[in-house]
């Protein structure tokens, strides 16, 4: 395919992903009226489009479940990594355990993103950890920290953001992120800590896939939440045919882990759990190209 063509292609999917994925808020809270039957709008004699159109409602329902802070041997890493489900792993960069969560992510099959610390609106510094981009930062050194970041974690097939509400909407700091990303095969995925984030539209603009986070299942620690938010992450997806949904290991990450996975026991066979490359590349026919020297192949 000629990269006009792919270009218009990524556009095209990602203005319609972007509308149906906005706002990003749990899919629970929508109530069905306005949804029209797998038949609706077709004519009574067009059989074959009466079963395509049930067939495009039957398709499998996808779910990527991405747990970010790995890399610094936090609770419930080692729930997480043995997880019976496919999951996306999010490794900061420079930190204790980084390689070796990368290494055994990687050999378990589940995808693995450089969780890039970037400075937010509000929060505590200290909680970006090493290597993160600040808003003061020059292009040259906005660069830097991305390519040095991707190189410090083996097995990167993407980066998604840590923190990062203040950066997610700066246009000129977002365009040399997923420029270094584009340059790299790698792609972006918006964790959505900021509700204006512009990720979405230069992603579109750029021609790469504007994935995005839909619903975080740990905003409150507890069980029963984590497990509500899993319904909502199961409703979404039968609802769009797909959710991206983030978790956390951390002082919580174990009871994080448990929630999942009696959760996702129970959604089997209603729904399928793959890795963010896995929608990336359904959704988006996403298939990267790097041009410089990496590390991570």
């Amino acid at each position: 395919m000629k990269t006009s063509n792919w270009r218009k292609r990524v556009m095209a999917a990602g203005l319609v992903l972007l509308l149906a994925a906005a706002p990003a808020f749990d899919a629970s809270a929508h109530g069905s009226a306005g949804l029209q039957g797998p038949d609706s709008g077709i004519p009574p004699e067009n059989k074959e489009g009466r079963k395509a159109a049930r067939q495009s409602v039957n398709k499998e329902k996808k779910v990527a479940v991405i747990i970010d802070d790995f890399g610094n041997g936090q609770g419930g890493t080692e729930e997480m990594l043995s997880m019976p489900i496919k999951l996306t792993v999010a490794i900061m960069p420079f930190l204790p355990t980084t390689k070796s969560d990368a290494e055994q992510a990687h050999k378990k099959g589940f995808d693995v993103l450089v969780h890039m610390p970037m400075e937010p609106k509000h929060g505590n510094p200290k909680w970006l950890g090493p290597g993160a981009i600040t808003s003061d930062m020059t292009d040259e050194e906005v660069r830097q920290k991305v390519e040095e970041a991707i190189d410090d974690v083996p097995h990167a097939i993407g980066m998604n953001n840590h923190m990062g509400s203040k950066i997610t909407g700066d246009e000129r700091i977002m365009s040399i992120v997923l420029k270094v990303c584009q340059e790299r095969g790698l792609f972006f995925v918006d964790s959505k800590t900021n509700y204006h984030s512009i990720v979405g539209k230069l992603a579109v603009n750029m021609g790469m896939p504007p994935v995005a986070n839909h619903i975080f299942l740990d905003d409150r620690h507890t069980i029963s939440h984590i497990t509500g938010q899993m319904k909502a992450v199961e409703a979404r997806a039968r609802e769009y045919g797909n959710c991206v949904t983030i978790g956390h290991v951390g002082t919580q990450g174990q009871k994080t882990a448990a929630a999942i996975k009696s959760s996702a026991a129970e959604m089997q066979g209603r729904v399928t759990f793959v890795g963010i490359s896995d929608l990336v590349r359904d959704i988006w026919g996403w298939h990267p190209a790097p041009i410089l020297p990496s590390n991570n192949n």
